[in-house]
């Protein structure tokens, strides 16, 4: 879906405008003749449509929502993946992302229903194919936006039909909020016609009706969870006693088994894409680049005609990889340690010696390799020359270094900056291990997903990458079946699944009795890391108040050892040393002040705010 800056401006309410009895149409108004008489004008009004749909892509901010024009557009670090401790970044506090950006886009929802109304009356204009079509496109754009508010907000009003002032009074477009679960099945209603009215092909990133049945999949997965176990955390009161956030735990088998059955339409008609697998870190890499890829169902296209380039190049590494930009989100060691954890220490404690940085890469699973830059990792032929300090000389255990009076201090150099040297070597590497605010990493890692390998270093500035944002692929489907027939105790089902991405990966499969939920929810972090779900789904499983509990997160800081010319690793505190808390309030977001103060039939409030 190409993104459009010049939208079609269609003034709804009042069509018919009498002017001293002159029967003369306005001409600075696009009129119902001028879009729904002819093809051009329902595409034209369906782009403006895409372009409002609230897609978590490269520009999203969890804490400043869609950033679709200039300004915060380039801060591709403000990543949701920050305030999980998936990456470390900005954030002050989990309450930056927690508490909204006050996304209410029921604008955008009358936009679509007035499409859904009026296509059927000017059904004489198209064949009755193409009006099924697009009532069904309609249908999955609504759905899509409704899924985007009852997952932060739980239960919000549902309208179908055009709300019209003053032809209705306040009182009548003041409309309540409805139950969760009535949204969710609201959302279930629109996809299912959605899947029934729309072709099996579109243009690239427009919907079809594969789109649609992964989009339940998704959808239906989240309810089922959340039905499963937001009770357990959730915290209690007048909201939720009216059902209007939380799911009866009653109803988790019937969404768990409408995910399943969805993801189930999709069989056949993509893949995991497996164009190299002689090299699956490669193949893994190119996955997320390919045009062409078997594996991307739906996608958000990019470019810098139409000045919708983003800034993911110029902000995921730091300045001395690219052009200009920042970097300020980081993986940790937590995400890394997911696929495995790394060895380098001894078994008398004692940290590892290492002749190369990227001598800690051996023997690592490909996928994770593809995900995460590491130290030593090369990108356009520079080396991540990821350092913290240099010892002379260094001795006992790595616990013992790391602790509150590590022994080696008279021995260990820090520095803020890449302009300190001693005797003549570097003591921070010019991509970090930074302490001073700069853009290096206070990690060890940078994120690798998405990262244009081919884009030349003078080409990787701000507003400069057009690699598209895959919306949904099919690993996540598989993701999402598994999860569902686990959970429904279809366990070789969801045993396949997980097996068909390991294998791609490399990493090994999962015998039959090795397979447990928190093996398939560790496989979906690991699959889907840095692609923007980890939040969403920390707050469907009910854990992130576990997870985020007065939380620090790790990394892995390089040093060179200068009287052995060797490398060790330390696991110690990232240096940002954020702590990172999640209150059960946060598990939805409060319903917009401005929109309480507009419509008080939205109240009560969700619980503690």
């Amino acid at each position: 879906m190409k993104i459009l800056y010049k939208y079609i401006v269609v003034v709804i309410g009042v069509l018919t405008v009498s002017c001293n009895d002159l029967d003369v149409d306005p001409l600075n108004i696009i009129q119902d003749k001028d879009i729904f008489n002819n093809e051009n004008g329902v595409e034209a009004y369906f782009a403006g449509i895409y372009n409002t749909l609230p897609v978590e892509d490269f520009i999203y901010r969890q804490d400043a929502g869609f950033m679709r024009n200039d300004g915060g557009r380039w801060q591709c670090f403000y990543h949701p993946g920050a305030l999980t401790g998936e990456l470390v970044g900005p954030y002050g506090s989990t309450y930056d992302g927690a508490g909204g950006f006050g996304y209410w886009p029921y604008s955008d929802i009358r936009t679509v229903n007035y499409l859904i109304h009026n296509l059927p009356e000017n059904a004489q204009n198209f064949t009755e194919k193409q009006i099924g079509e697009w009532l069904g496109e309609a249908y999955f754009c609504r759905a899509f936006l409704y899924f985007s508010l009852v997952k932060r907000y739980g239960g919000i009003p549902i309208i179908k039909d055009v709300q019209n002032y003053p032809e209705q009074s306040i009182e009548d477009l003041q409309v309540p909020r409805d139950k969760e679960i009535d949204v969710w099945n609201f959302i279930a209603d629109d996809l299912d016609m959605a899947i029934d009215l729309m072709p099996e092909s579109s243009d690239k990133g427009r919907a079809n009706k594969y789109v649609a049945a992964a989009l339940k999949s998704r959808a239906m997965l989240y309810a089922g969870t959340i039905a499963k176990y937001g009770s357990q955390n959730h915290v209690s009161g007048e909201a939720r006693d009216l059902g209007l956030v939380g799911i009866p735990s009653a109803k988790a088998e019937d969404l768990f088994r409408q995910s399943l059955e969805a993801s189930r339409i999709l069989d056949g008609q993509y893949s995991l894409y497996k164009k190299r697998m002689d090299d699956k870190e490669q193949n893994y890499v190119d996955l997320f680049l390919d045009p062409e890829s078997p594996e991307s169902i739906w996608v958000k296209d990019y470019s810098l005609t139409s000045g919708s380039a983003h800034s993911w190049d110029a902000t995921m590494t730091c300045r001395f990889m690219t052009a200009d930009g920042l970097s300020r989100s980081y993986p940790t060691l937590e995400t890394v340690e997911r696929f495995g954890e790394l060895d380098v220490v001894n078994d008398d404690g004692t940290p590892k010696r290492f002749d190369n940085l990227s001598d800690i890469t051996e023997g690592i699973e490909p996928r994770l390799l593809a995900s995460v830059y590491f130290p030593g990792s090369m990108l356009r032929d520079i080396e991540f020359d990821i350092q913290r300090g240099i010892y002379e000389q260094f001795s006992g255990t790595a616990e013992d270094e790391i602790g509150l009076n590590p022994p080696n201090e008279q021995y260990r150099h820090l520095a803020g900056s890449t302009d300190v040297l001693f005797e003549g070597k570097q003591v921070i590497g010019f991509t970090g291990i930074s302490t001073n605010g700069d853009d290096k990493t206070r990690t060890g890692f940078y994120v690798r997903k998405y990262i244009d390998y081919n884009k030349e270093q003078s080409s990787c500035g701000l507003y400069q990458s057009t690699q598209s944002w895959i919306i949904i692929r099919y690993a996540e489907v598989l993701l999402n079946r598994a999860e569902a027939a686990y959970e429904l105790g279809e366990v070789d089902e969801a045993l396949n699944a997980i097996n068909d991405i390991k294998d791609r990966a490399g990493a090994g499969i999962v015998s039959s009795g090795e397979l447990t939920i928190d093996e398939i929810r560790n496989e979906r972090n690991k699959e889907l890391a840095f692609e923007k779900h980890y939040w969403w789904d920390l707050k469907r499983w009910a854990i992130a108040d576990r997870v985020l509990d007065n939380t620090k997160f790790h990394g892995l800081l390089p040093y060179y050892i200068l009287d052995e010319d060797k490398y060790i690793f330390l696991k110690d505190f990232e240096t940002f040393q954020r702590t990172y808390t999640f209150e059960k309030k946060f598990y939805y977001e409060p319903i917009p002040g401005g929109e309480l103060g507009k419509n008080p039939n939205l109240y009560p409030n969700n619980p503690n705010y």
